[in-house]
């Protein structure tokens, strides 16, 4: 196969339709990366967000249970997101957020609100719903975000 039909087979284009520019190509690859990026932080200070809304508290054995990982997992990224000025460690106790985090958290929860809340007017299952709006919450624009909004106000969500 030459270097043209290599390129070709592997772009995201259906049959018949032709390849889009290599700028939009570019654009789209990165957003998806920079999704990428910052899906973990967003799914911690979210957790911890709802761990701290229903016990006071966010503990790291808590965070790695709830997130199936091991608990140095837990320590590393505690680490990286208090350097990001999201959260704040106190000795013998929990994992806080910050206001930077809180208002990350009640973005993400929002955000991940809409997202399951079109689904279900589409048809999909509440369960389905849930689990799916978890990784898509993060990868949708805010363009996407909106209109997905507006299809819920206007069928009434369920």
């Amino acid at each position: 196969m030459n270097r043209k039909n290599q390129s070709r087979a592997s772009a995201p284009a259906s049959a018949g339709e032709p390849l889009v520019d290599q700028e939009t190509h570019v654009e789209s690859f990165r957003q998806a990366r920079e999704a990428r990026r910052s899906e973990l932080v967003e799914d911690y200070v979210e957790l911890i967000a709802d761990l701290i809304d229903d016990g006071g508290e966010a503990r790291k054995v808590d965070i790695a249970a709830r997130l199936g990982v091991a608990q140095p997992t837990v320590s590393k990224m505690v680490n990286r997101l208090e350097e990001a000025g999201y959260i704040a460690q106190r000795p013998y106790r929990g994992v806080f957020l910050t206001d930077a985090g809180r208002r990350l958290a009640e973005e993400c929860r929002a955000r991940h609100q809409i997202v399951e809340a079109f689904l279900r007017a589409i048809g999909i299952s509440e369960e389905t719903a849930r689990r799916d709006a978890e990784g898509i919450e993060h990868h949708v624009s805010a363009e996407t975000l909106e209109a997905f909004g507006r299809f819920t106000a206007c069928r009434g969500s369920d």
